[in-house]
């Protein structure tokens, strides 16, 4: 998820026009008293943004980019984000005028210096992520993009990097998610982002 970006100036959401971000919420949500409610509240944090920078939803896109060792193994492209959270899936906001793939594309070459104009993406309906960082009003939704690289020889994988606001980018080994988890903390000393641990299990197993 992007954090480079400044945080909101509203600081009153009761100001803010709610039927407008209704209407073009990926997720429906209701608003009481002019205040947004988070759709899988409570979070824990009754009032305020908590770490997030908007209020209501926000709307982002996520890069799973995978690909195949000779030996049949599966490997999946993260970074280490640079806010403490863990290691994530390449991803951020979807800005204004972008579809969420455009999105994904561009917060994957910020974040780990790969381009991939000629790979075929697919995404999936957008969803709720339980982010830690959110609020009973202030959340995030996301667009999961997947693109696989097919079969690499180790010495051909792409070369990668942490960049913007990622402080690492690598390949980690996921057959599964459990083996996702084991091979990031035996090579990385890192643990999933909250966020994406329902994602990445359902897409791994």
């Amino acid at each position: 998820m992007t954090k480079k970006n400044g945080p909101e100036p509203e600081t009153d959401p009761t100001r803010i026009d709610w039927p407008a971000r209704q209407a073009r919420a990926a997720i429906p949500f209701e608003v009481i008293a002019g205040r947004p409610v988070n759709p899988h509240g409570p979070t824990g944090v009754r009032h305020g943004r908590n770490e997030m920078k908007h209020w209501g939803e926000q709307l982002a896109a996520d890069a799973l980019v995978t690909l195949t060792d000779p030996h049949g193994h599966r490997w999946v492209l993260m970074i280490q984000r640079g806010d403490g959270h863990g290691w994530a899936i390449p991803g951020g906001k979807v800005d204004p005028g972008e579809t969420a793939m455009q999105a994904a594309v561009r917060e994957l070459e910020e974040e780990t210096c790969l381009a991939l104009p000629g790979a075929r993406w697919t995404s999936t309906p957008p969803r709720y992520v339980p982010d830690p960082r959110a609020s009973d009003e202030a959340w995030m939704v996301t667009v999961l993009c997947v693109a696989d690289l097919g079969v690499r020889d180790h010495n051909d994988f792409p070369e990668v990097a942490g960049a913007d606001d990622a402080e690492r980018a690598g390949w980690v080994r996921a057959d599964s998610f459990e083996e996702l988890k084991t091979d990031l903390a035996g090579r990385f000393w890192g643990v999933v982002f909250p966020a994406h641990v329902d994602m990445l299990r359902g897409v791994l197993g």
